[in-house]
C-alpha cells in the first residue's frame, strides 16, 4: 500500500507541475513552447452556453484539433492579430488540481484556473475549470485534451484573442 501512494504523490506531483508549465507558457505568450506540450492528436476545446457534452453537436467558442491548434500559433507569429497589439499582459493562478481518473496511457485531471489580463481595452477576469487528458509518453507528459469551461461561458464575452 505504501507504494501505491508514493505513486500517487509522485504523478500528482508531475501532473502539478506539468499545468503550471502550460500556465507559465501561455502567460508568457511562449505558444512555440506550449504547442510541443499537445499530442498529435491533440483536441483544445472551450465550449460555449455551459458544460458542453458534444462539441461536435454544440456550439464552441473554440474547438480546434491538432492542426489547427497549429494554425492558431502561426498566425500570432505574422503579427496581424491586431486584437492583440500589443499583446495582453496575462497572469493566471491555477489551483483545486485533482486526478479524477487514470489509465495505463493517460490521466483525466482537473483544475480551477483564474486568469487576469490587461490590455488597451481594459482589464478582465476569466475563471474556468480546465479539464484534461493527459498522456504519458516516453517525452514526458503531453495533452490530448484540454476543455476550458468559463464560468460566463452563457454571456457575451470580449474578445479572446490569446489562448486561455
Amino acid at each position: 500500500m505504501h507504494g501505491f501512494a508514493t505513486h500517487e504523490r509522485s504523478l500528482i506531483e508531475a501532473v502539478t507541475q506539468f499545468i503550471y508549465r502550460e500556465a507559465r507558457l501561455q502567460d508568457d505568450h511562449q505558444y512555440d513552447e506550449w504547442e510541443k506540450l499537445w499530442t498529435d492528436d491533440g483536441i483544445y476545446w472551450i465550449p460555449a452556453n455551459g458544460e458542453g457534452t458534444d462539441p461536435e453537436n454544440e456550439m464552441s467558442i473554440i474547438y480546434d484539433n491538432r492542426s489547427r491548434i497549429s494554425l492558431r500559433i502561426r498566425q500570432f507569429h505574422t503579427g496581424k492579430r491586431f486584437s492583440q497589439t500589443p499583446r495582453s499582459r496575462l497572469r493566471r493562478i491555477v489551483s483545486n488540481i485533482e486526478i479524477l481518473d487514470q489509465g495505463d496511457e493517460h490521466v483525466l485531471v482537473t483544475s480551477n484556473a483564474m486568469v487576469f489580463e490587461s490590455h488597451i481595452r481594459g482589464d478582465t477576469i476569466w475563471a474556468s475549470r480546465n479539464e484534461y487528458k493527459l498522456r504519458l509518453t516516453a517525452d514526458g507528459i503531453r495533452m490530448a485534451l484540454k476543455k476550458v469551461v468559463l464560468v460566463n461561458n452563457e454571456t457575451a464575452l470580449y474578445s479572446m484573442a490569446f489562448l486561455i
